[in-house]
């Protein structure tokens, strides 16, 4: 099977290509002046980036976790999701409270996908 990692660095690769599948590293905001809603779309851009350089995208999903700083703003990143996701092929998902690495960080997401 062959391995291509995209945007490597020394700790972590933004994304890795093993065989048919695309695991991507937790993506978190760029802009985290936003709301809750705001970061969660810059993540999601994100993604949209790393799936095409991939050779995926969205409809491809398979599984997604969602790490949220606080479990209060579900609705608020669920209104970006809402908008974004492919309905016709939603993802398994988890949504998961958690304490993220940087405090400004509102929300976490990281995804597996097939090419």
């Amino acid at each position: 099977m062959s391995i291509q990692r995209i945007e490597p660095g020394k700790r972590l690769s933004e994304a890795v290509v093993a065989g048919n599948l695309v695991f991507l590293a937790g993506q978190v905001p760029n802009d985290t002046s936003k709301d809750i809603t705001g970061q969660t779309a810059d993540v999601l851009s994100a993604i949209d980036a790393l799936l095409a350089q991939a050779g995926s995208d969205k409809s491809k999903l398979v599984d997604v976790t969602i790490f949220l700083a606080d479990i209060a703003d579900y609705d608020g990143m669920n209104v970006a999701w809402d908008a974004w996701v492919d309905s016709a092929n939603p993802p398994a998902r988890a949504t998961i409270e958690a304490r993220l690495a940087n405090a400004a960080w509102k929300v976490e997401i990281k995804v597996v996908a097939s090419r």
